[in-house]
């Protein structure tokens, strides 16, 4: 007997607010976490290099587990290792107070990123499973708009909390264990991966490209835009505290833009076509910045809707993978999905540093051109040729 049509289009807030909770946290974490760890090392002396380095193991860690997380939730249960992996970011977290010696850092930050990579791939698994498909871009924009916020108070604790002391990480580690609560009551309606993933691990990079090269361009820009934008923005002429002011802006269009653009995915026949408009506009309004350079105001308006846009690749390209497949694929999916997202915060920061090099300051938005290039010929590409798949 066919199901009731009924259920479609409702939502399983216990399990919404579970992945959400863990989402959450390790957004504040790693906002927390970041700007703390960089601080520590600023004050023992280490060189900038060696800062960069051990910040670049965030990169090495998601690329590594994120292969091997849909394996673990296979064997041992989608909610048990989000606990696991709760309890290893808050130990480890915890663990850079303790451990002074340097070296030993390296492979903390790789216990970190790879235990909150994990959360981030089953959080994500979990959310396009619970939701209801009518609903999918709703779901995941407010999924979005958690994250940004985490994000944002993140840095906010660590201006309240400073870097002295074991007090930071305890409320780091604290805010982490807490997500574990809402995991443990909802643990029942944890999705469960009865089989194993049907392709091998890279192959679903492949399988929905649309997707995949999507986040890629995200962690790109994103990384690659915030961590070398203030450099940008000062050499134009503008004051620090004006360039801060406009990565605040990208960021004000992240958190507002999510869940509209979310609703609208839901009301599209082709997420694929949105995520070709947004990519369209991410390509103009990097081509448009060497006009902007004289005119704050200007740019930031155009930054604001510049960052809604880049942000919506990751909530309406992730929306697009959980239309596509479902079960042990979607987990395999949306851990190929992150390991895209970890390849691009690694390849952004080079190919955009690199380009400024080479090119001078107008070498900062071509490179961004270059990447939003790529993805709307690739998203084109797939729309005309393979119309009616992934």
């Amino acid at each position: 007997m066919p199901p009731s049509p009924a259920p479609v289009d409702s939502i399983h807030w216990r399990s919404l607010v579970a992945a959400m909770a863990a989402i959450g946290a390790v957004g504040i974490a790693i906002g927390l976490g970041l700007p703390l760890l960089s601080i520590i090392m600023e004050k023992r002396g280490i060189s900038s290099t060696l800062i960069g380095l051990n910040s670049a193991m965030a990169g090495v860690a998601a690329m590594v587990s994120a292969p091997f997380t849909t394996k673990l939730a296979h064997r041992f249960g989608t909610s048990n290792i989000m606990v696991a992996a709760i309890v290893l970011a808050a130990a480890s977290s915890l663990g850079f107070y303790y451990v002074q010696n340097f070296l030993l850092w390296f492979p903390l930050r790789i216990v970190f990123h790879g235990a909150t990579t994990m959360l981030f791939i089953l959080s994500e698994f979990w959310i396009n499973a619970a939701a209801p498909p009518r609903r999918r871009g709703l779901v995941l924009g407010i999924y979005a708009t958690v994250l940004a916020l985490g994000f944002a108070n993140g840095p906010l604790l660590f201006s309240l909390l400073g870097s002295d002391g074991p007090l930071p990480f305890a409320v780091g580690a604290v805010i982490i264990l807490v997500a574990a609560v809402p995991i443990l009551f909802a643990r029942r309606e944890s999705p469960t991966i009865d089989e194993k993933p049907e392709l091998h691990f890279m192959r679903y990079v492949f399988l929905v490209p649309t997707a995949t090269a999507a986040v890629f361009v995200f962690g790109a820009v994103e990384v690659g835009g915030l961590s070398l934008f203030p450099i940008y923005a000062t050499r134009t002429g503008f004051t620090e505290s004006q360039a801060a002011l406009l990565l605040t802006v990208m960021g004000v269009g992240n958190f507002l833009f999510q869940i509209p653009l979310g609703m609208l995915s839901d009301h599209m026949k082709d997420r694929r076509t949105l995520l070709s408009i947004m990519a369209c506009v991410g390509l103009a309004g990097a081509a448009a910045l060497p006009l902007l350079s004289e005119n704050w105001v200007l740019m930031a308006v155009v930054l604001l809707f510049w960052g809604g846009c880049v942000s919506g690749l990751y909530t309406v390209g992730l929306s697009h993978l959980g239309s596509r497949l479902t079960g042990a694929d979607l987990a395999a999916a949306n851990a190929a999905f992150v390991f895209c997202y970890a390849v691009g915060t690694v390849a952004g920061p080079q190919a955009i540093g690199a380009a400024m090099d080479i090119a001078g300051l107008d070498g900062f938005a071509w490179a961004i051109v270059f990447f939003f290039g790529l993805y709307v010929a690739l998203s084109l590409a797939r729309m005309v040729f393979r119309p009616k798949r992934t």
